[in-house]
């Protein structure tokens, strides 16, 4: 009779792992990796930051199944606190201040974030956009640039969300690269 017990127990144990493991996740882990080197290109020039998503939805992933609702996926944090926090730090480390009453004046907004599924039953395609819009306003002139990233990926099965996850991060990194190094808001600032 012990036996049955604690067979009974260890197959219950192993059964919720595995439901546990399963478990589809309900946030995604942004977490662009961005590293610059340390300049002083922007030493004695300030900047006032504001970073706003624009987006009509703040789902980054978005999986479409045939005769499903789509499931949704958004980030832990808010993905405007995110790219701020990262293009403080770096403009930071090339020697730019930032503060409240700085003449010049950048606005940095999100477009477009999401990756799209079309899960088929047996495949998958992704489509994936990143857009990005800088504007920097010195009472005389504005500079507004954009940057885009795109990707396309197809897959046997289902798509992995770990997986969409890194891509995310991946285009994000290089995307937020393009506009830590552009040399047109190096000049304009």
């Amino acid at each position: 009779m012990n036996l049955y017990r604690l067979q009974s127990i260890i197959l219950a144990s192993l059964l919720v792992s595995i439901v546990g493991c399963s478990a589809a996740p309900t946030h995604l882990i942004v977490s662009p990796q961005v590293n610059i080197a340390p300049s002083n290109q922007l030493s004695h020039k300030e900047a006032q930051l504001n970073v706003v998503d624009m987006r009509t939805s703040t789902h980054i992933i978005q999986i479409l199944e045939k005769d499903e609702a789509a499931t949704i996926l958004s980030s832990e944090q808010r993905l405007e606190d995110i790219i701020q926090g990262i293009l403080v730090k770096q403009w930071q480390q090339q020697g730019l201040s930032f503060t409240d009453n700085a003449t010049n004046k950048m606005t940095v907004t999100i477009e477009k974030a999401v990756i799209s599924v079309d899960q088929e039953s047996v495949s998958y395609n992704t489509q994936s956009e990143i857009i990005i819009k800088v504007s920097i306003d010195n009472s005389k002139q504005t500079l507004t640039s954009r940057f885009k990233t795109r990707g396309h990926s197809e897959g046997a099965l289902n798509a992995d969300i770990a997986v969409l996850e890194r891509e995310f991060n991946q285009h994000l990194s290089s995307l937020l690269k393009q506009i830590l190094s552009s040399n047109d808001i190096k000049t304009f600032l």
